[in-house]
């Protein structure tokens, strides 16, 4: 009888032991540590750092504005707000430290003296969709995603340092992220909907040839992207609550788990020891340090 109750208490003691497993939830191992409020929009994008490793973002507190992070400081403040209507997205900062922002709104490319806030179109052109994500080779040459999310299908355009556009390809598909890899000899274009990152060769008049896939997917979205010195290419892989990093190869090399799960965009701090993501669920600014 006495065997029977022990054997009778630690099946009762198993069984409480597989209730309590079953309620607990598991650990969740993130790479990220939040370093903002929800203090932007749903906006929140165009993450990028001049040359005093200050954080520019888009739509800080309401939609046309850019926020600043100061370096060493957490506290997102209003840079400047976008006249005209204007609405950013991307930010690029050329070698003189001129900022340049993809204005969707008017289908403009404006530029901004950091130092007097003074904002001038800098091109604007009818044809565009909606400049979406800027990138930027070393002799100031801009290449800008165009998508048009209705249809489906998007434009990617070159801008040239007189400010005058040139339409590369009118007939990709959703055209999102863009980046120019170190060497400035390669330009890689993502298209969202499609789950595709193309690569194209570019030569120093930013003249594209040899499309061909990079990595492609078949779940989640993709944004924004940036490459690391070393070449390694850094994804936002939207509703997918992470950051790849693909090597020039096309090889994911390691995922980057986030508290969000809808990150829009990322940029180096200048010395590439943060990965700074903007995360439109959460309306916030994650950082990955390495």
């Amino acid at each position: 009888m006495k065997n029977s109750l022990f054997i009778l208490l630690i099946f009762v003691c198993f069984i409480a032991c597989l209730s309590t497993r079953k309620k607990q939830k598991p650990t969740i191992a993130f790479d990220s540590k939040v370093l903002t409020g929800s203090l932007f929009t749903g906006g929140i994008e165009g993450p990028c750092t001049d040359k005093n490793n200050d954080l520019y973002l888009v739509n800080f507190h309401h939609e046309g504005s850019i926020g600043l992070i100061k370096n060493k400081d957490s506290l997102p403040q209003l840079f400047v707000n976008l006249p005209n209507g204007s609405i950013g997205n991307g930010i690029r900062f050329n070698n003189k430290n001129e900022m340049f922002v993809a204005d969707y709104m008017n289908h403009n490319i404006l530029k901004i003296n950091i130092s007097t806030k003074n904002i001038s179109v800098y091109t604007h052109d009818t044809l565009m969709n909606q400049p979406n994500d800027l990138t930027m080779m070393k002799n100031g040459i801009i290449f800008c995603s165009d998508p048009n999310w209705k249809n489906g299908n998007g434009k990617l355009w070159r801008i040239d340092t007189n400010g005058k556009t040139h339409l590369l390809a009118d007939s990709m598909g959703t055209t999102n992220g863009i980046e120019v890899n170190p060497t400035n000899n390669i330009l890689y274009v993502n298209e969202s909907v499609q789950k595709i990152i193309w690569k194209f060769n570019i030569d120093s008049a930013g003249n594209i040839s040899n499309k061909t896939t990079l990595i492609s997917f078949t779940d989640g979205g993709m944004d924004g992207m940036r490459c690391h010195s070393n070449g390694t290419l850094y994804l936002a892989r939207y509703d997918k609550s992470c950051i790849l990093a693909i090597s020039p190869d096309g090889k994911i090399i390691k995922e980057y788990k986030l508290h969000g799960q809808k990150p829009t965009n990322i940029a180096f701090s200048r010395d590439e020891k943060k990965l700074f993501v903007t995360m439109q669920d959460k309306k916030w600014v994650e950082v990955i340090e390495f």
